[in-house]
């Protein structure tokens, strides 16, 4: 075949052909080994470029014939070639999961609109990244959600990613979506925080707690306080019947500690300059999130791609998702799970649920 009938869409399969599935499946697989890199390098401020993959551990620049998405994983037996260090799992479930939701978007999506199908592939490839990422480290990066507004704005110039006749009607629904994506969720959590924002703690009468330079240790745990600061505002408040730190003390005295100052009643201090303090207390109220800003915009993200009905049914749904785990958990004895699990892929899941039949789910309960 000469190049000049290369690009001839004539001589080309159709659409419909396994042989596009083929095709997407491998690209999928093969993007789900970048997004990998993605989900390693990006919470640690790395580059996802260079360096070229590597070892983490013996550091071993890992030749392209030893990093064939989904292949390599399964030769290996999950092990470095060159020094042996395990390779966790989620390399290649999040190869398998990629390439699996890149044919299942092609093959839901491509009579349709084939940029389209391929726009979803994209959004689904973001959906994932970001949920590995906030699962393993509670964030989700700007890069992804303020990144994902950006590109849903984008690709919102072609109409028929919100079924809209124009451009200019695509355009906005991209906008109103990224607007209630970001809006909505945001107002749902200051209202949380007004409302629920903080949880008190009833102790046995004399218990003494301790703050240290990185942790609040109570009876039966300690809490990092990155866990417990997650914007300026929030406070740690208490009434102890003694209050010491290591060169001073206070009878019947109040405790409120913030990342910026260390109130004790009207004596006021910064919080780096105090190493060590005690209190002997029988309550203490701790600062808490129902959700943290990096859902307001993974959001806004998901709004800009699907509209602004993606936005009220993942919140609807990814609520229902969220309290189905948790009873899950507290049934199986697992409470304590229940309250570390991050809201980020409850949120995606119900994304998801509505690319593939949230429209005609939606219909059927509103019936």
């Amino acid at each position: 075949m000469g190049t000049d009938t290369i690009f001839d869409s004539a001589n080309w399969p159709a659409a419909e052909s396994p042989f596009w599935g083929a095709v997407i499946f491998v690209f999928g697989s093969i993007v789900g080994s970048f997004l990998n890199v993605v989900i390693h390098r990006l919470p640690r401020g790395e580059s996802v470029v260079s360096p070229p993959s590597h070892c983490p551990y013996c550091k071993y620049s890992i030749p392209w014939w030893l990093n064939i998405p989904l292949v390599t994983w399964l030769y290996l037996r999950g092990r470095c070639k060159n020094c042996g260090a395990p390779i966790s799992a989620r390399y290649f479930l999040v190869e398998l999961l990629t390439a699996v939701a890149f044919l299942a978007a092609w093959l839901a999506f491509r009579t349709h609109s084939v940029p389209q199908a391929l726009i979803y592939c994209m959004v689904l490839a973001g959906l994932l990244a970001a949920s590995f990422i906030d699962l393993e480290h509670l964030i989700i990066p700007d890069e992804l959600t303020i990144g994902g507004v950006i590109a849903g704005i984008f690709c919102s110039f072609l109409p028929a990613l919100h079924n809209q006749p124009t451009i200019t009607a695509s355009v906005l629904q991209g906008f109103i979506g990224a607007a209630a994506g970001g809006g909505l969720i945001y107002a749902i959590l200051r209202a949380g925080k007004l409302m629920f924002g903080r949880q008190k703690i009833i102790l046995p009468a004399g218990t003494k707690i301790v703050f240290s330079e990185t942790t609040l240790c109570l009876p039966d745990k300690e809490i990092p306080y990155e866990e417990l600061f997650y914007r300026k505002s929030d406070t740690i408040t208490l009434e102890g019947s003694m209050v010491e730190t290591i060169d001073r003390g206070w009878r019947d005295a109040k405790i409120r500690l913030s990342q910026s100052r260390l109130l004790v009643n009207e004596d006021q201090f910064a919080p780096e300059d105090i190493s060590h303090l005690e209190a002997v207390t029988d309550a203490i109220y701790l600062p808490r999130e129902a959700m943290g800003l990096g859902d307001v915009k993974f959001m806004a993200a998901i709004g800009a791609f699907l509209g602004w009905q993606a936005v009220i049914f993942s919140l609807m749904v990814s609520s229902v998702i969220g309290s189905l785990v948790g009873g899950g958990l507290v049934l199986l004895g697992r409470k304590d799970w229940s309250s570390r699990l991050p809201y980020g892929p409850y949120i995606a899941l119900a994304a998801v649920v509505w690319m593939f039949c949230g429209p005609a789910l939606a219909a059927w309960l509103l019936r």
